[in-house]
C-alpha cells in the first residue's frame, strides 16, 4: 500500500513533475531514486518496456505513492516519439528526467572480454547505454519548458577498470554525450548533470563477470567508506540534481564514491 504520510510538501522537490526512465527492480539507482523524489515532494513517473515492464508494475507499487507506469524502449523511434503524449496523460509537463539505463551483454563485452568484443554488441551497448541520453532527452524536450533538468548515471570513465571492458567505453560516450546535450540544450534552460556511482550491486552490476574485484578496491581505499548495497547516496544526489540547487551548473560529473576518485593509491 502506498503510504502519502512520507512526501514532504516542503521537500526539495515539491511541486516538480519527474521522469525516472529505466526503473526494473527495488534494488536499483533508479527505484532509489524515484522513492527519495517522492519523499522530497516530486510528482514522479518511471518507465521501462518488453518484458521487464510487468515486473517494473509490481514494483512501483512498493513505492511510497504507485506512481504511473510508462512503455518506454528508448532504442524505438516510435516510444520515443509518444512520450510527449504518454507523459501528458499522467502530468502536464515534465521538470527533471533520470536516465538509469545502460546495457552490454556480459557474455561478449564485460569480464575481460575487450579484444574482440563483436560490434554488433558493442554497437548496441553504446546505443542504449550512451546515445539513448540524447534520445531521452530530445524526447523529452517538448515537456521541459521553461526548462528543466536531466539527470544521467555513470562509472568514471577516466580511466579502464578490471571488468568493465566495453561498457567503460560506453559509459565514456554517455560522459562526453552529456557534455555536448549541456551545450545545446542550455539556452533553453536545460541542464545536463550526469552522478558518478561508486560500484552498487544492482541487477546490471551482479552480472558482470569478476565485478567483485571493483567492490573489493572501494572496500580499503574510499576515504569515507562504501556500501555497495546502500543506493540512498546516489539517488539523494541524483535529487539534487533535479532540484533548484544548483541552478547554474551543466555539463558536470558528481562523484558519489566515498571519496575514492580523489585517491592516487
Amino acid at each position: 500500500m502506498s503510504d502519502t504520510t512520507s512526501i514532504n510538501p516542503n521537500g526539495i522537490l515539491a511541486g516538480k513533475r519527474i521522469l525516472v526512465a529505466g526503473v526494473t527492480m527495488d534494488s536499483s539507482i533508479g527505484f532509489a531514486t524515484a522513492k527519495v523524489a517522492q519523499e522530497q515532494g516530486a510528482e514522479v513517473l518511471i518507465s521501462n518496456f518488453g518484458r521487464a515492464l510487468g515486473i517494473t508494475r509490481r514494483i512501483a507499487k512498493r513505492l511510497p505513492v504507485t506512481p504511473p507506469v510508462i512503455e518506454l524502449d528508448v532504442t524505438d523511434a516510435d516510444h520515443l516519439a509518444a512520450l510527449p503524449d504518454a507523459v501528458r496523460e499522467h502530468v502536464d509537463g515534465l521538470d527533471g528526467v533520470v536516465h538509469s539505463i545502460a546495457y552490454g551483454n556480459p557474455a561478449t563485452l564485460l569480464g575481460g572480454k575487450f579484444m574482440g568484443g563483436p560490434w554488433e554488441d558493442v554497437a548496441q551497448a553504446v546505443q542504449v547505454s550512451a546515445y539513448s541520453l540524447m534520445s531521452l532527452a530530445q524526447a523529452a524536450r517538448p515537456l521541459m519548458s521553461p526548462g528543466g533538468s536531466v539527470v544521467g548515471l555513470t562509472f568514471d570513465a577516466t580511466v579502464a577498470w578490471p571488468a568493465y571492458d566495453w561498457m567503460g567505453v560506453a559509459k565514456a560516450g554517455l560522459e562526453s554525450c552529456s557534455r555536448y546535450l549541456a551545450r545545446d540544450l542550455g539556452p533553453e534552460g536545460i541542464r545536463v548533470n550526469l552522478v558518478s556511482a561508486g560500484p552498487l550491486r544492482t541487477l546490471a552490476a551482479k552480472a558482470i563477470p569478476g565485478f567483485s574485484d571493483l567492490e573489493d578496491m572501494w572496500a580499503t581505499r574510499a576515504p569515507l567508506g562504501w556500501d555497495n548495497a546502500d543506493y540512498a547516496p546516489t539517488a539523494k544526489a541524483v535529487c539534487a540534481l533535479l532540484s533548484d540547487f544548483f541552478p547554474a551548473t551543466s555539463g558536470e560529473i558528481i562523484h558519489v564514491d566515498g571519496g575514492f576518485h580523489a585517491m592516487g593509491a
